[in-house]
C-alpha cells in the first residue's frame, strides 16, 4: 500500500508549497495539490512543513586513531539511531584505516561496523593518512565501489601527511572525479604551543583554545587552498571555525577559485568561554578546532547568510566525560578530542537561525540536505523531494518546544555540550526510504539503514 502525506508544506533549497505527497516502495512517486486517496494509506500533516531528509556529511560513528586512543562512545547503532530520531537520514562517516592498512580492508571494517546496525543510510569518505603507490592504486578502486570522498589531516602525528603527499593525492583524486576534505590545522605549531603551555605549566582547559588559535587553522586553509589551485581541484574545507579562514576563503573565490565550506553547530552557538567552566567541566567542550570568539560565532553566520559557507555537518565524535574526558585533568592535551551533535544538529539550527530570522527554512534545507546531497554525489537520490527521489522525508512540526538534556538524549554518552538548550521546532515524523522509522523523537523501526552507493560525474 501506498502512503499518502496530505496537507503540507513541502520546503526545498529553492521554495515552498503547499501540496501532497505519494510515497510508493522506497521513492517518491507523486507530488501535488489534492491528490486522490485511492488506495494510500493516508498520512494528515496539515501545518507541517516536509522537508527532504538531513544528511551529516562528518561523523565519526567508529573511531579509529590508532595504538593508544580512546574509542568513541557511539558506535554505529547507537549513533545512527539518534541521527535518524530527529530527521537526520544519511550519514557519511569518517572510515579511517590503521597505519600500513589498505583502504580496501579499511573499507571492509567499516562495512562490518553498518551493515545491519545502522538505522538511517550511510557511506563514508574514505581517510587517507600516509600516500604510497599501492594508495594511489586504490584510489580508483574506492569509486569502483561508490566512495567518492576523501579525507586527509594537517594535523595530528598519526594521521597527517606533508604538503607534497597532499599535492599527489589531489592529483589522483582529480583523476577520478572525486571529492577531498582536509582537517586543516598548522600541525607543527599545535605541537609546539602544547609543548610550550606545558612547560610553563599552563595544563588546564583554558589553554586549549590557546594552543590552536585562529592563525593555526587560516594558515593551513591557505596553504591547502593554494596546493589545490596548484592540482586544479575543487576541495572540500571541513569544519572551519573562525572569521580569519572565512577571509582566506573569500580571498581564493575571488581568484575564482572553487571550494566548498562546511561549519559545525558548535562554532555558531558556543563560544570560547565554555573552557573555563568550573570542575573541569570544560573538558566537555574539548575539539579541534577549539570553540572560538563571539567574533568568530558572528562572522560565521554571516558567512552563512551570504553563502560564503555551503554546508553545516556536525563533526560527531562522542567521548564520555567521566572515564575519557577527565584522562586529561593535569594535562588538557590528553583529554580526547571530539564532541556529540550528531543528533541536535536539525533542532540546534532551526532554533538558532530560522526562528531568529538569520535564514530561512529554505536556507536550512540547502544546508542541511540539498548542498550536501550536491556536493558528494547523492543527488538527487537524497537532498530534494521529487518525483524518483528516495522517500526520505521529515515531518517537521515548527511550534513544538523543547529542551537539549543529558538525561533524555539518545546518543550513548553522558552529556551533550547543548544541555539546557531550550529548543523550537522539531521531527514529529521521519521516513527513511518510505518507511516511518521515527516519531516525535523515539525510533520506532532499528536497523533500516542501507549503504548508498555514488556515482562521479563522467567526462
Amino acid at each position: 500500500m501506498s502512503i499518502l502525506l496530505q496537507g503540507g508544506i513541502l520546503v526545498t533549497a529553492h521554495g515552498r508549497r503547499q501540496g501532497d505527497i505519494r510515497i510508493a516502495g522506497d521513492k517518491i512517486v507523486e507530488i501535488g495539490t489534492n491528490l486522490p486517496v485511492a488506495d494510500s494509506q493516508v498520512e494528515d500533516v496539515r501545518g507541517r512543513y516536509l522537508l527532504p531528509g538531513f544528511i551529516d556529511a562528518h561523523t565519526h560513528l567508529e573511531l579509529n586513531n590508532g595504538p593508544g586512543s580512546q574509542a568513541c562512545a557511539d558506535n554505529f547503532y547507537t549513533g545512527s539511531k539518534a541521527a535518524v530520531a530527529k530527521g537526520t537520514t544519511t550519514v557519511i562517516d569518517m572510515a579511517t584505516p590503521t597505519k600500513g592498512q589498505s583502504l580496501a580492508d579499511c573499507l571492509q571494517v567499516w562495512d562490518n561496523f553498518a551493515q545491519g546496525n545502522s538505522s538511517c543510510d550511510y557511506t563514508y569518505h574514505m581517510s587517507i593518512i600516509e600516500w604510497n603507490d599501492g594508495i594511489r592504486k586504490e584510489i580508483s578502486d574506492m569509486i569502483a565501489k561508490g566512495i567518492t570522498s576523501f579525507k586527509m589531516y594537517m594535523a595530528y602525528d598519526n594521521l597527517r601527511v606533508t604538503d607534497g603527499e597532499l599535492f599527489e593525492a589531489m592529483l589522483a583524486i582529480k583523476n577520478v572525479h572525486g571529492m577531498l576534505g582536509v582537517h586543516c590545522e598548522n600541525g607543527d605549531l599545535v605541537n609546539e604551543n602544547i609543548r610550550r603551555l606545558l612547560a610553563e605549566g599552563k595544563t588546564s582547559t583554558h589553554y586549549h583554545p590557546l594552543s590552536r588559535p585562529a592563525a593555526i587553522e587560516a594558515e593551513a586553509i591557505e596553504r591547502y587552498l593554494m596546493i589545490a589551485d596548484q592540482a586544479d581541484l575543487a576541495v572540500n574545507i571541513v569544519h572551519l571555525s573562525t572569521e580569519r579562514s572565512l577571509e582566506a576563503v573569500n580571498r581564493a573565490r575571488l581568484r575564482g577559485q572553487k571550494l566548498y565550506v562546511e561549519t559545525c553547530p558548535q562554532y555558531l552557538v558556543l563560544d570560547d568561554s565554555v573552557y573555563d567552566q568550573p570542575n573541569f567541566l570544560g573538558a566537555k567542550f574539548v575539539c579541534s578546532p577549539p570553540i572560538r570568539k563571539v567574533s568568530d560565532q558572528t562572522a560565521l553566520w554571516q558567512g552563512v547568510m551570504e553563502g560564503a559557507i555551503d554546508t553545516i555537518s556536525t563533526d560527531h565524535c562522542s567521548f564520555n566525560f567521566e572515564g575519557q574526558k577527565t584522562l586529561g585533568r593535569e594535562d588538557f592535551s590528553k583529554i580526547p578530542n571530539g564532541m556529540p551533535g550528531v543528533e541536535t544538529r536539525p533542532e540546534v539550527i532551526y532554533t538558532a537561525g530560522v526562528t531568529t530570522g538569520k535564514i530561512s527554512l529554505e536556507k536550512m534545507v540547502a544546508l542541511l540536505s540539498e548542498n550536501i546531497a550536491r556536493q558528494f554525489h547523492l543527488f538527487p537520490q537524497k537532498g530534494i523531494l521529487q518525483e524518483g527521489s528516495d522517500a526520505d522525508i521529515v515531518v517537521w512540526d515548527p511550534e513544538v518546544t523543547g529542551v537539549i538534556s543529558d538525561a533524555t538524549q539518545l546518543q550513548n554518552v553522558d552529556y551533550t555540550p547543548y544541555d539546557g538548550f531550550v529548543t523550537k521546532g522539531g521531527a514529529q515524523a521521519v521516513y527513511l526510504r518510505g518507511q516511518k522509522v521515527a516519531e516525535n523523537g523515539q525510533v520506532t523501526k532499528e536497523r533500516q539503514g542501507s549503504f548508498v552507493f555514488r556515482q562521479t560525474p563522467k567526462d
